[in-house]
């Protein structure tokens, strides 16, 4: 098993933000500009928390793996990608290849729209709760008697505002069009459902279902770009198609692994998170990995 990163160290380099799993850095580079390199670290969260240890291999398939979907999907929409490779790093970055190599990408700095564009075309998670309470998901009024896991009639798009801390809170179509502007949000609308799609048929072939899944976009040079992760384990739900009954919470290849794990516990959820035991570690780095080989069609 390999070495886990679950910090960045460069120094001389500026940090200007660290996430519940990325490290972010400022680089110029006097032909590109300004870019950010944005580091992949193996920290995995639950609850809000970030658990004390890392999962070996983790960060390398949420780089690899936006990589793969980047590539697919740039016919549909640009991204922010400028390189992933590290030889080609300004100078400044190449020392620290060991901390950087299959786990990084320096991209363009956006002016990043301020929320999370999400796509459902099942019913689960927060969107299965709106729908018991209400009948409908961020104000989207749907059929009467789905069940957990069902399929939407059509897939649908649930924004969410973006929170510092703790989750973030979906929102009604108008409410996101209040805070990006009604033009924006149906551009961000329409190229959400137009990923959704287009990532759901290819993940299909490879026997998985994509439940939902959230993105991100920003502007660089008046173009819309996609940013930060794409269609990972991490920011989506996918179900083995072979295992989908509806009625039921689905097997998963993400951290509900380690969910379920916490929940026997007795913790209160806040931090200090407990520790997690080896087979949970190697067991979710499995699921990781498996969710990478499928989806691309290779070994990491």
């Amino acid at each position: 098993m390999s070495s886990v990163l679950t910090t960045t160290n460069l120094p001389g380099i500026e940090r200007v933000a660290s996430g519940k799993v990325r490290d972010v850095y400022a680089v110029h580079d006097d032909t590109l500009g300004d870019l950010l390199l944005i580091v992949a670290t193996d920290r995995i969260s639950a609850f809000d928390c970030i658990l004390p240890q890392g999962i070996p291999e983790k960060g390398r398939v949420l780089t690899q793996m936006s990589l793969f979907w980047f590539d697919l999907l740039r016919g549909i929409v640009p991204n922010h990608l400028v390189t992933a490779a590290v030889d080609a790093y300004p100078a400044p970055l190449r020392p620290f290849r060991e901390q950087l190599e299959g786990r990084s990408m320096l991209v363009r700095r956006c002016r990043m729209e301020p929320i999370e564009c999400v796509a459902r075309g099942y019913v689960s998670g927060s969107g299965w709760k709106d729908y018991q309470r209400t009948g409908a998901i961020c104000g989207i009024p749907l059929p009467a008697g789905l069940r957990e896991s069902e399929q939407l009639p059509e897939p649908i798009f649930t924004p969410a505002t973006k929170a510092e801390t703790g989750h973030d809170e979906n929102i009604p179509f108008d409410a996101a069009a209040k805070i990006v502007g009604r033009q924006t949000a149906e551009l961000l609308r329409d190229l959400t459902l137009r990923i959704y799609g287009a990532a759901s048929l290819h993940a299909e072939t490879r026997g998985i279902i994509l439940a939902d899944t959230k993105f991100e976009f920003g502007w660089h040079e008046g173009n819309i770009l996609l940013a930060d992760e794409v269609l990972t384990p991490d920011s989506s739900r996918f179900w083995p198609r072979d295992d989908y009954s509806p009625g039921r919470a689905q097997k998963s290849f993400d951290k509900q692994f380690v969910r379920d794990y916490l929940e026997t516990l007795d913790w209160n959820k806040q931090p200090p998170a407990p520790a997690l035991p080896g087979d949970v570690i190697a067991k979710t780095r499995d699921k990781y990995l498996d969710a990478y080989k499928r989806l691309t069609g290779k070994a990491l």
